[in-house]
């Protein structure tokens, strides 16, 4: 669990990180030991209510401070969804960062079984089979509010068909704490 405090610290380095990239001002939180720990996150912006990028890490692999950094530069600099931030956007965007827990394998025997297993709002899943691989953070759940339809266009985002099922399909889920800037 993180404080306000903390979470407000995350947003001031990821704004920092991109702004850097611009020879921008920006202020950077004090250093803190607890950056130093390893950590998961995404970083998305938004810009008018709508997505401009969103990149992230599944596993802590990083210390977060690291891990926090890269995503943002990378959600405003290399989301293939979109073309890179402008200078004169960095002002316009809204950032928020996700951290997540552990994944966790689920165990089903069907699809219908799987369905039942996920909570709307609160699941982040992950997507894989072969070399599919994808995932939604639990805030998708607010586009995409049944089990069916959400487990359906996160096949599609790993570039299967929505009505695609395998018995070696895997799923796993993580929660994630969530700060973002107002707006």
């Amino acid at each position: 669990m993180f404080t306000e405090t903390q979470g407000r610290q995350l947003l001031l380095l990821a704004r920092a990180a991109i702004a850097r990239e611009f020879d921008e001002p920006a202020t950077h939180p004090p250093h803190a030991d607890w950056l130093d720990a390893p950590g998961a996150t995404f970083v998305t912006l938004t810009k008018e209510g709508r997505l401009r990028g969103c990149i992230g890490s599944l596993e802590a692999h990083r210390p977060l401070r690291e891990d926090v950094e890269e995503n943002a530069r990378a959600a405003a600099f290399r989301d293939p969804r979109f073309p890179p931030l402008l200078c004169g956007e960095l002002h316009e965007v809204r950032l928020e960062v996700s951290v997540l827990t552990p994944a966790t394998p689920m165990t089903f025997g069907d699809e219908a079984e799987a369905l039942r297993q996920l909570r709307p709002e609160v699941d982040g899943v992950i997507l894989e089979y072969g070399w599919h691989r994808s995932t939604f953070l639990p805030q998708v759940w607010e586009q995409l509010p049944e089990p069916r339809q959400f487990l359906s266009q996160l096949k599609q985002k790993a570039g299967l068909s929505g009505d695609f099922w395998s018995r070696d399909l895997r799923l796993s889920l993580y929660a994630v704490e969530k700060f973002k800037e107002a707006s």
